[in-house]
């Protein structure tokens, strides 16, 4: 009987690990599917284009995976059950069950309120297509000289606000950020993130905590108001709560805690990749929720996943590190911030048009990585062993 192999989430890490591991395992001893609400892909990393009102190409999980051998099953996630080894979802037809011998859980994250009352209500993200769709239908009603506050100073709040301000320069646009303005970048690109700020005319408000959102919106922790007829929330991410309510060891997150080859501490038949994993990089640092944490682990999980399933002791280790990190500022702007293997700033970036072209062709390569599984190294090695003793090594 064939391994069962399935994979939760089809973003970037979920939808790589699938196709690498299609290339990795002969087609005779494995069944992988792939468990996606959506019928396409997602590039994440673009959804402050389509709030603008881009145009993204889309591209269908069916024709990505056809003539690998993967199956795609939409559906959507209700429960993991990993003492039986069984995902509970929900499809048009009703209610299911699908049974696994190894799981690569990849449900990825969503925007997170951190409690603050009034987001749920009254604020817009730019997480997934149908909050970016919201967002971009509501852009299109405001009218010329509306006021757009764009809360959380990281790369998708400074994204968004920026994308925002040019594609609408008859918008009044402001960000909010609790500390300084890109206080994690070095001091030049600091300043050219500033000089953006100033050309696009975006209000900063730096330093500034958000107690809650209001319609017509948010008030700051020193009871200030902001007016803002449009409240974009860009604070942070939280992973999908199935996990946590499972036997997995989670950390606080609700992240499953996994060891260096991405497979889950507690439970060596699981294994957690991109936003949904919590593994660590270089110096013991948690790896930050990004398509560049999220690539390699999918890397490091399936080659992991194929070479114990194919006897072989050694087990490749795909490069947990940071190189750079990639800001657009618009479409004809950018930051290109060197950073050391942890994550840190180093004085060397690159900024302006040279900057765009860079982070353009960054986004399109994780694109085509995802579109052209067909084209990964192939070499498809055999299970060694049948199912039940596959199960049992890999345990």
């Amino acid at each position: 009987m064939k391994h069962r192999i399935v994979v939760l989430g089809a973003g970037y890490a979920g939808a790589i690990a699938a196709g690498r591991l299609a290339r990795r395992l002969h087609a005779d001893d494995v069944d992988i599917t792939v468990v996606n609400a959506a019928a396409d892909f997602v590039e994440r990393v673009r959804m402050h284009q389509l709030a603008t009102g881009q145009d993204l190409t889309r591209q269908e999980l069916t024709k990505v995976y056809a003539g690998t051998g993967v199956r795609v099953r939409l559906a959507r996630v209700t429960a993991v059950d990993v003492e039986h080894r069984t995902v509970a979802v929900t499809d048009e037809r009703g209610a299911d069950e699908i049974a696994y011998d190894t799981l690569v859980y990849a449900l990825g994250s969503a925007a997170a309120d951190h409690g603050v009352p009034g987001v749920a209500e009254h604020a817009y993200d730019v997480s997934g297509r149908p909050s970016a769709l919201r967002l971009r239908d509501r852009l299109a009603h405001l009218a010329a000289g509306g006021t757009v506050l764009v809360v959380g100073g990281g790369l998708t709040g400074l994204e968004a606000a920026t994308e925002i301000a040019e594609a609408r320069p008859d918008l009044d646009v402001a960000i909010v950020t609790r500390g300084g303005l890109g206080d994690w970048l070095n001091e030049k690109a600091r300043q050219h993130l500033r000089g953006v700020a100033d050309r696009l005319g975006i209000t900063v408000h730096e330093h500034t905590d958000i107690a809650r959102v209001e319609a017509n919106g948010a008030v700051t922790g020193d009871g200030r108001t902001i007016p803002a007829q449009v409240t974009v929330w860009t604070a942070g991410f939280a992973v999908h709560p199935i996990a946590a309510a499972t036997t997995l060891t989670v950390a606080t997150t609700g992240q499953i805690v996994v060891d260096d080859t991405m497979r889950s501490v507690s439970h060596p038949d699981v294994y957690a990749v991109g936003d949904a994993g919590l593994a660590a990089g270089p110096g013991g640092r948690p790896l930050r929720m990004s398509c560049a944490s999220g690539t390699p682990m999918a890397w490091q999980a399936a080659d992991a996943i194929a070479a114990r399933l194919t006897g072989r002791t050694r087990i490749p280790k795909a490069p947990l590190r940071y190189f750079n990190q990639c800001i657009s500022l618009g479409r004809r702007d950018g930051i290109i911030q060197y950073v050391t293997a942890d994550d840190r700033a180093k004085p060397a970036l690159l900024t302006g048009r040279m900057a765009a072209r860079y982070k353009e062709v960054v986004c399109k390569g994780a694109a085509w990585s995802v579109s052209h599984p067909i084209f990964y190294p192939v070499r498809r090695r055999r299970v060694t062993t049948t199912r039940s003793k596959a199960v049992a090594s890999i345990s």
